[in-house]
């Protein structure tokens, strides 16, 4: 199963060097590109929220008077993130104040080798375009009206969107229909009451190529399969080949 968290952090402000704090913390899990389980925490910063952070994610201090600090959400969250991807747009930042947390109570620190940037994979997409996360859904059509105030939970949960589209949109099933409903194989349908080379009706099996592909031709497939898993942490195609 692959399985990517997308994150977003609120903060006091800018520079966890200077002392500013996370006050919100969002994650949105994608597995095989599907959005599936989300997690919120509101936290205390443990100092003031200036004003001027406030008018961008509109988290007051009132708001996480109660809520518990950092030390007291940080082992619900590691335990849903895991060991799996991270998808943060402007990882730098959101790694930055994480690992300032992590360090503060003594814990691992986050490694940078499981981030997928989203800036830098927009970026890479659409060189010198806009690539803040309210461009890239314009760009990519998703829905962001409802996104008056920054908030970590919302902004993961749009970065998720933006993420898949940026995958060209999630593809459940290895044939390219409009419908995500797994197709039967064939000796599955035979298995439903039809015979060995009989097929169900609507069940779409489709001729086996006639003509086998070159080794030059497998070793460039391979080679890209590699580079989707690498560059993307997921690949779905190589997982129905069997590859790792």
């Amino acid at each position: 199963m692959t399985r990517l968290i997308a994150l977003d952090t609120e903060t006091t402000g800018l520079s966890p060097a200077k002392g500013d704090r996370i006050v919100e913390l969002g994650c949105v899990e994608l597995v095989h590109l599907r959005k599936g389980r989300s997690r919120q925490w509101y936290i205390n910063p443990e100092r003031s929220i200036p004003a001027e952070a406030t008018r961008i994610h509109g988290i007051t201090d009132e708001q996480v008077a109660g809520a518990p600090v950092f030390k007291g959400i940080a082992e619900e969250f590691l335990a849903f993130i895991g060991q799996d991807g991270l998808v943060i747009h402007n990882a730098a930042f959101d790694m930055g104040f994480l690992n300032a947390e992590l360090a503060r109570i003594k814990r691992p620190l986050l490694d940078a080798g499981r981030v997928i940037d989203t800036l830098a994979l927009s970026r890479r997409r659409y060189p010198g375009a806009k690539s803040d996360l309210d461009s890239l859904c314009k760009r990519l059509k998703v829905d962001n009206t409802h996104r008056k105030f920054h908030g970590a939970l919302l902004d993961a949960d749009l970065l998720a969107d933006v993420y898949v589209a940026l995958n060209g949109g999630a593809q459940f099933a290895m044939d390219l229909t409009a419908s995500d409903e797994p197709s039967l194989p064939m000796s599955v349908a035979a298995g439903q009451g039809g015979r060995e080379g009989t097929v169900s009706p609507g069940v779409a099996v489709r001729p086996k190529r006639p003509w086998p592909l070159s080794r030059e031709e497998e070793l460039a497939h391979e080679a890209f399969l590699e580079f989707m898993q690498k560059e993307h942490r997921a690949c779905v195609w190589a997982e129905s080949e069997g590859h790792p």
